[in-house]
């Protein structure tokens, strides 16, 4: 036997409806048990339901002699469109709060990486959707299930409210930032220009490297420490293989020091009350452009 399954190669995965014992209404009561919260049945059904689903079973109907195939069932496609507006307002707003001198280009860049269809697909499958997802594509392709996740985000604001559906997103796709460095999700490309332009409207001199450490400098392993300083004041340091690029680090040491996303910040809170729920221009962090620590005197530290 055990040479017989070496020649055959693995066995197909398969959809959990071909077991005998499937029962698709008993999984999506299953579903919200598991998940802790209250679905309507119809909209959980149409949360998981695709277009492409759709279009097979009336394929199916035409080739059987059903020339105006009718089916019960409708598309994911508006419940998708409504939880990922919920999903983005909530996020910006909850990170805004959480990071309020980061800025708005960080914030940005941190909500693309958590609303991507990797993260959101990720999620999506942990959560147990692939076994119930009613779609033409099997293995479900990750676009399929980061779209089933806004779905059932909106499917559960329609059934138990937007303020559920916010900590359903804080729960499962917020905490994807524990542990995290929240200035990998954004590149500053000339750090030294963009610290000298702070520096500049804060009213203080440009930064000045100094070298205050080399090891093994004639040799592959060398390793540089540089410091920077502005008006004799000290701002940050940097190591790195050739002075260049321990200067380049430093900036970015410095720009962290400035935004407080250092290494040892403060993990992102995710129980604080935010408010209501709104997209006003006025609440958004300002831009690495326009930064300043004058503009940042009256930021609220959470």
């Amino acid at each position: 036997m055990k040479k017989r399954k070496l020649k055959m190669g693995p066995q197909p995965p398969q959809h959990r409806s071909t077991f005998l014992e499937w029962n698709y209404q008993s999984e999506l009561y299953a579903f919200g048990k598991r998940l802790g919260e209250e679905f309507k049945k119809d909209l959980l059904q149409r949360a998981l339901t695709h277009r492409s689903y759709i279009v097979q079973e009336e394929m199916r109907q035409k080739e059987v002699g059903i020339e105006d195939p009718k089916l019960s069932l409708e598309d994911n496609q508006e419940l998708a469109r409504r939880g990922e507006a919920l999903m983005s307002e909530y996020l910006k707003h909850h990170l805004r709060f959480a990071l309020p001198r980061f800025p708005e280009e960080g914030i940005c860049a941190i909500l693309d990486h958590l609303m991507s269809v990797e993260t959101l697909a990720h999620v999506s499958r942990h959560l147990g959707t692939s076994d119930i997802i009613l779609s033409s594509d099997f293995p479900v392709e990750e676009v399929t299930l980061a779209t089933t996740l806004k779905a059932v985000v909106g499917a559960l604001a329609e059934s138990s409210g937007e303020d559920r559906a916010r900590e359903f997103v804080r729960d499962f796709l917020l905490t994807q930032l524990a542990g995290r460095d929240v200035n990998e999700f954004w590149e500053i490309k000339d750090p030294i220009t963009t610290l000298t332009d702070i520096l500049k409207r804060d009213g203080r001199g440009e930064p000045e490297p100094r070298v205050i450490g080399e090891s093994g400098s004639n040799t592959v392993l060398a390793s540089y420490q540089v410091a920077l300083y502005s008006d004799k004041e000290f701002l940050s340091i940097g190591y790195g293989e050739s002075i260049s690029i321990a200067i380049e680090m430093a900036a970015h040491d410095a720009l962290k020091r400035l935004f407080h996303t250092t290494e040892n910040m403060k993990p992102i809170p995710f129980t604080m009350d935010v408010g209501a729920m709104s997209d006003d221009e006025s609440k958004r962090n300002v831009s690495i452009n326009d930064w300043s620590s004058a503009k940042m005197e009256n930021v609220v530290h959470c």
